[in-house]
């Protein structure tokens, strides 16, 4: 970069519907230890019906030492909000991070420095559940709720919203939006960079790029985590069945249905084990999923007025 360059810039997208904990993920952004090299502002997009949130945000902009924007895009279906910061930010780089989620200081240099040394298209931050004393100990065991990229033969195909950096200018993401199908259902995030990896964009992990998630109650249970895998597995198998023929997808609903066989025998063969156990039912949720979404089964709606402890 020649010196009278001007300095790239970054928004952070915070989406947000009917969650106070948005006051404690701005004040974690404000302690962010900011990039020498890039220029950073937040944009919170409020996906509720009324602009609830709009008075804290701006009283939290008042104090705030970085440029925070509030924008309104409703109603209670989250590809709608994603595509309203895809929409609002003129930057080149956007990170978007959960309003129930506190990032840590180094958090964007991180992320930065990791997309400007590949080039990738996005690069995946992890997120850490934090679980309260009372929570399950083979949940805390598990650390189920915490989210990590997938690597399939040593790539990620895919990545997730709740801690993550995309170039904006890069060709397989530039004109790419968030399918509002699948707003109120979830799997969105899925979908959008399983196209961004199919159109040639490298998508990489930054492990130092750290987030934390505190786990309230209502989400510390196995009946909340099996909707989840279900769900995931539902949006994994459509994303696997795209454009194939019934013929075609016999195949992969036999090898999940397979599946389901084995994770209910290992199950069974955890014996006392709940760490096992649960461990087992919760990948046959998974492939049960799956084999919904191959089939064409309405997939759960997780988002919107309906459901208010949305899943992400």
């Amino acid at each position: 970069m020649r010196p009278t360059d001007p300095l790239p810039r970054i928004d952070i997208c915070v989406c947000t519907y009917r969650r106070p904990h948005l006051l404690e993920t701005l004040r974690s952004l404000q302690k962010l230890r900011l990039p020498a090299d890039a220029e950073v502002a937040i944009l919170v997009v409020d996906n509720d019906r009324d602009p609830n949130a709009k008075d804290m945000v701006l009283e939290c902009a008042r104090s705030c030492h970085l440029k925070l924007r509030y924008v309104h895009c409703p109603e209670g279906n989250i590809s709608i909000a994603r595509n309203g910061g895809l929409d609002n930010s003129t930057a080149r780089y956007l990170a978007f991070v959960d309003d129930d989620e506190v990032v840590t200081p180094g958090w964007i240099s991180e992320l930065l420095r990791k997309i400007k040394a590949t080039g990738a298209a996005a690069v995946l931050g992890p997120v850490t559940a934090l679980y309260s004393l009372d929570a399950p100990a083979w949940m805390q065991c598990l650390s189920v709720h915490s989210t990590r990229p997938v690597w399939v033969n040593g790539v990620i195909r895919t990545g997730y919203t709740c801690n993550v950096l995309i170039d904006r200018h890069h060709p397989a993401v530039s004109a790419r939006r968030f399918d509002p199908a699948l707003g109120q259902s979830g799997g969105e995030d899925t979908k959008f960079f399983s196209e961004v990896f199919a159109g040639g964009g490298q998508i990489v992990f930054a492990e130092g790029a750290l987030v934390h998630e505190n786990v309230p109650p209502k989400r510390a249970s196995a009946g909340w985590l099996l909707r989840r895998r279900y769900r995931m597995g539902q949006t994994h198998g459509q994303l696997l069945g795209d454009r194939k023929s019934n013929i075609a997808k016999a195949v992969p609903v036999g090898l999940a249905l397979a599946k389901i066989i084995y994770c209910a025998g290992a199950a069974v063969l955890g014996g006392f084990s709940q760490t096992r156990r649960y461990q087992a039912i919760l990948r046959a949720a998974l492939h049960a999923g799956v084999v919904a979404g191959l089939i064409g089964q309405r997939t759960l709606r997780q988002y919107g007025t309906a459901r208010l402890d949305r899943v992400n």
